[in-house]
């Protein structure tokens, strides 16, 4: 509770609160005004895979994703708000305490940036239920990953229905668009599986395609059950106008 000013008192006032001093210098009784402080617990849930170190335009996912949690946490530290970290991949890799101050955040970034996870894959589902279990007081939740997994529906539900969910999916133009260009080598950066891929089959191109879109229908249908925020960012757009649109969404529904 912080000060906000004070009044005459009135019957039914708690005597607790009187403020002696204004009211030996009125010849009357004022009492203190308190209000409860706005303090929010802003929680970052990242995801470390090997996937997201990809990226066929200026920068990999890591790097936005690095960004993206940048700017909310001195978003979060200027409203006075505690943020803290869940590192993940298919384990959890690290968890940082959310906490106020500048200094903490700086601590934040300083792993953002040099960060190494130990596994390769990606379990969201694990994250959730690790976050779910060391965060009692309800929160603001950044779920940020490219989503490449299917393993977290039933746990997005469970913390969707306690805390503030936000999802912020990364994507590359890559991921769901092949060039024609022909037969090209591709690796999976979590299982180090090696394919022979034909880009030059129009079938090829078009599944590949679909997949991604199969992939990103669940997504959203997954959060809209949920009750919880998603927002998508291709890496080739400005993750900053996606997440001010982000923002004014939430905000019109206040």
């Amino acid at each position: 509770m912080s000060f906000s000013e004070v009044r005459e008192y009135q019957y039914g006032d708690d005597i607790r609160n009187i403020d002696w001093n204004v009211t030996a210098r009125f010849n009357h009784p004022y009492i203190k005004i308190f209000e409860e402080e706005r303090e929010l617990v802003v929680m970052l849930l990242i995801d470390v895979s090997r996937s997201s170190f990809f990226g066929t335009q200026t920068q990999f996912k890591s790097e936005i994703i690095t960004e993206i949690c940048a700017v909310l946490s001195f978003s979060a530290i200027n409203n006075n708000d505690k943020v803290g970290v869940i590192f993940f991949s298919d384990q959890i890799e690290k968890f940082i305490p959310p906490k106020k101050g500048k200094t903490h955040i700086l601590r934040i970034i300083r792993e953002l940036l040099d960060f190494k996870p130990e596994h390769r894959k990606t379990n969201i589902g694990q994250a959730l239920k690790y976050f779910q279990n060391v965060m009692k007081k309800r929160s603001i939740a950044f779920l940020i990953s490219d989503f490449i997994d299917d393993s977290y529906y039933d746990n997005l539900r469970i913390v969707a229905n306690k805390h503030d969910l936000v999802g912020i999916h990364l994507y590359d133009v890559r991921e769901y668009d092949l060039p024609n260009i022909g037969l090209i080598r591709g690796r999976d950066p979590e299982t180090g599986r090696v394919e022979w891929i034909d880009t030059s089959s129009k079938k090829t191109r078009v599944k590949y395609k679909a997949g991604f879109l199969e992939n990103q229908e669940t997504m959203n249908s997954v959060f809209t059950k949920a009750g919880a925020d998603l927002v998508s960012i291709d890496t080739r757009e400005s993750y900053i106008n996606a997440l001010l649109r982000l923002f004014r969404k939430r905000q019109s529904r206040r």
